[in-house]
């Protein structure tokens, strides 16, 4: 209980700021159902829950004293697998078809919303993370690893995506995964789709990224 109260005392701001951003979420897509009689996006609620998982898991681990270093590096491990599942959400945008409807621009705002809000878990959470890091290596390693690990989530989210595996394929179908990925790396050119994705969406989300922590630094030196 006490850890629980320490955490909401130090991230209040940032807590504040992705709880509006959930509600936000959560009542347009509400509105969505109600409006158009489907359920069809009801999706995103699952995907979002999916993106808290790293942020729950940085939170948390910012709050434990004497934090050990094999603790850190098996939470680690945890946080990498589902991280990519909150930049993940940008994608579902594939999901919207133009055509006559008159509220089309009513799924882009709650996609956008869903898509925002699983962004903005992403990047308080590699803050977070970073923050651990940072601690027990020097800043520069640090900061390298952490654009490799926003590349790697853009090949996560292609896994994801494309070939349809999910963060718990990892524990239960390794042996796919693994035969899938050393294809790609093996014959880079056959799957020149996979990397030049990997690339692009991984470019966006390192510039995400840069924009992100140098307006969240901005803000917190100003308070």
């Amino acid at each position: 209980m006490e850890t629980i109260k320490t955490m909401i005392q130090n991230q209040f701001k940032t807590l504040s700021l992705i709880t509006v951003a959930l509600f936000f979420s959560g009542v347009l897509l509400l509105v969505r159902v109600k409006l158009n009689k489907s359920y069809f996006f009801l999706f995103l609620i699952w995907n979002l829950f999916l993106a808290i998982i790293p942020y729950a898991i940085t939170l948390y681990l910012n709050s434990v004293s004497g934090l050990s270093k094999l603790k850190l590096g098996f939470w680690f491990l945890v946080w990498l697998a589902f991280l990519p599942n909150a930049p993940y959400i940008v994608t579902d945008l594939i999901h919207i078809r133009i055509g006559n409807d008159s509220l089309l621009w009513l799924d882009v705002l709650v996609v956008l919303s869903f898509a925002l809000s699983g962004l903005l878990l992403f990047y308080v959470s590699i803050l977070d993370m970073q923050q651990l890091m940072v601690v027990r290596l020097k800043k520069r390693p640090v900061e390298i690893f952490s654009i490799v690990i926003l590349f790697l989530c853009g090949f996560g989210v292609y896994l994801g995506r494309f070939l349809r595996y999910n963060s718990w394929e990892i524990i239960s179908e390794p042996h796919y995964l693994f035969m899938d990925i050393v294809s790609m790396v093996v014959s880079p050119f056959q799957h020149f789709e996979a990397w030049l994705f990997t690339f692009g969406f991984g470019t966006f989300l390192v510039i995400g990224f840069w924009v992100f922590k140098n307006f969240y630094r901005h803000d917190s030196n100003l308070n």
